[in-house]
């Protein structure tokens, strides 16, 4: 007689509850309650029928409130996919082109400051050069200045380039 030997069961790995997933949950419950109680301390809006203005801000906050507890128990379970490794340095880039923007914005105007972040964000994403990216992203950005300012006639920051024009 030939006995085969039973297979054995893969073992799961058990997981603990996500942190991570917890604080979102935990933001997710916080803005409900902020839309809830905004809504509810708001100005109230006479209305002639039973759904009004007030009804939907209800409804996001009831939503986001499910969400948030689905998200805890999701979180409890441990259910949630492993994450990959940050990588911080693309986020830096970006986040440096977003500043760079806000504190050029006045001072040299949408072109320029425009051009500053789309130079810094494709370096953040692997592409090109400052050298290249600076002056195409400034290109790119007085062309939409211009369509914006010019053709829709609406206002942007002007700086010393766009003053050429």
């Amino acid at each position: 007689m030939n006995v085969e030997p039973v297979p054995e069961e893969p073992q799961r790995k058990e997981r603990r509850p996500d942190g991570a997933a917890f604080v979102i949950a935990a933001v997710l419950a916080i803005i409900a309650v902020v839309i809830a109680w905004s809504t509810a301390t708001g100005g109230n809006s006479a209305s002639y029928s039973r759904i009004g203005p007030n009804a939907f801000p209800y409804a996001i906050a009831g939503v986001l409130l499910v969400l948030s507890i689905w998200t805890a128990v999701e979180a409890w379970r441990g259910e949630f996919p492993e994450r990959e490794a940050e990588n911080v340095g693309p986020i830096i880039w970006i986040v440096a082109g977003l500043a760079g923007q806000m504190l050029l914005l006045k001072t040299t105007g949408f072109s320029i400051a425009t051009g500053v972040l789309f130079a810094l964000t494709a370096r953040g994403f692997g592409r090109g050069p400052l050298w290249m990216t600076v002056p195409l992203g400034i290109v790119i950005s007085l062309v939409i200045w211009v369509v914006f300012s010019k053709g829709l006639q609406l206002s942007l920051p002007a700086g010393p380039l766009e003053n050429l024009f």
